[in-house]
């Protein structure tokens, strides 16, 4: 899990939340990671992270069994073009894969339709994989943010034009 983190970590304008004991953030969080492009150091409203690191089941997401010591999964927002090519599926339907298959690319279990991927325990097969997604995932949340920037600068038109 360490080298994700240092991998997410070391990206420009990153903002990681990682909810502890004591941060006002749900209990069911702590202990996870939340990512997003936020080069001013405040999340982002009305904005979901683009890659998460869970270390547990939650409610509605047990299919994975994180709750199993030494169980952890990374999830990142992909989109649908990444997702098909991942996958060979598209992201609103296909079968229920293994979820409690380890270093494997996989739809997300229950944000599939949204264009997430997830790797329970990421490892010699999926490492790189992993690192070229979340940069991917990364680079296109600051595309966005600097997309709406534009927008707002321009009276909401999103033209780029005065």
């Amino acid at each position: 899990m360490e080298h994700i983190l240092e991998t997410v970590r070391a990206l420009d304008g990153v903002l990681e939340l990682a909810p502890t004991e004591g941060s006002g953030l749900p209990e069911i969080a702590w202990g996870d990671h939340f990512f997003y492009y936020a080069p001013d150091g405040q999340v982002p409203e009305r904005e979901q992270p683009y890659a998460t690191v869970v270390t547990k089941n939650y409610p509605g997401d047990t299919l994975c069994d994180l709750d199993d010591p030494g169980r952890w999964r990374l999830n990142i927002h992909v989109g649908r073009r990444a997702f098909v090519e991942l996958t060979g599926e598209e992201p609103r339907s296909g079968p229920t894969p293994d979820y409690a298959a380890t270093d494997v690319v996989l739809p997300h279990p229950v944000y599939r339709a949204q264009g997430w991927v997830s790797i329970t325990n990421p490892g010699e097969n999926t490492l790189a994989v992993a690192a070229r997604l979340l940069r991917a995932a990364h680079e296109d949340a600051r595309r966005r943010t600097l997309r709406r920037r534009v927008c707002l600068i321009n009276g909401g038109s999103g033209l780029g034009i005065g």
